[in-house]
């Protein structure tokens, strides 16, 4: 079955597994993503979490209340067969990310992101060998060849989903950093979420917070917790 139907045509979603690893059927029937593959899953507490997300529709599939089985279902249609490209999105933080640069004024803001933000550098030099330059600029810094290498490294061992869960997560965070520092669970959801928003919270504590950023705010909140979920649900 398709995300694309959006009535609720079925009674029952379950976990099932197979030969090959675990599904989740509707009436018996396995689900398909967008793609046409089988949502084959790699754990059965993944399997059993999507499940739940199907089994908690009404009378209307809503996908954006199911970030389990869009997560899963980009791994195997686009992560998975993509590899490469995803894996180029990525890197392409290593020249933005967000932890790398840091305001000169306000000097309460550099303050706080220096004691907030350089933690998480000094892991990425240590646990991960790539040791990234900060700045101050506004123009775009280079980075170590080997420090960029030992990134690249690192993301070509893992497999399609933890790689999705990472992606996610540096599209959420605007950090390559702060989304391997929650794949390697250096630090949580919520700590990865309160990182990458430092700036606009400060913001938000000088001039007040209006409805649209709240919303905003709270769809990354949920895209990083998912991420974290998938990443523990893939268990191993």
């Amino acid at each position: 079955m398709s995300l694309n139907t959006l009535r609720r045509f079925y009674d029952a979603a379950t976990a099932a597994e197979s030969e090959d690893g675990f599904v989740v059927h509707l009436d018996g029937r396995p689900v398909r993503t967008p793609g046409g593959r089988f949502l084959l899953l790699p754990s059965r507490p993944l399997a059993e979490a999507i499940a739940a997300e199907w089994q908690a529709q009404v009378e209307t599939i809503k996908p954006a209340t199911m970030p389990l089985t869009q997560l899963s279902s980009t791994a195997l249609d686009r992560v998975g067969p993509e590899r490469e490209t995803i894996t180029g999105y990525l890197m392409a933080y290593a020249g933005t990310d967000l932890l790398c640069y840091r305001a000169e004024f306000p000097t309460d803001l550099a303050e706080r992101q220096a004691q907030a933000w350089q933690p998480l550098l000094d892991w990425a030099a240590e646990t991960l060998k790539a040791p990234l330059v900060s700045t101050v600029s506004v123009l775009a810094v280079t980075q170590p060849d080997h420090a960029v290498a030992a990134l690249a490294a690192h993301l070509d061992g893992q497999d399609a989903w933890r790689l999705t869960a990472i992606q996610a997560a540096a599209a959420a965070t605007g950090s390559l950093v702060l989304a391997l520092a929650l794949a390697e669970a250096r630090i949580d959801a919520e700590t990865a979420w309160s990182l990458s928003q430092l700036d606009e919270t400060f913001q938000i504590e000088q001039w007040g917070e209006d409805a649209e950023a709240t919303a905003r705010r709270a769809a990354l909140k949920g895209d990083i917790a998912a991420a974290e979920r998938l990443l523990a649900l893939l268990g191993g």
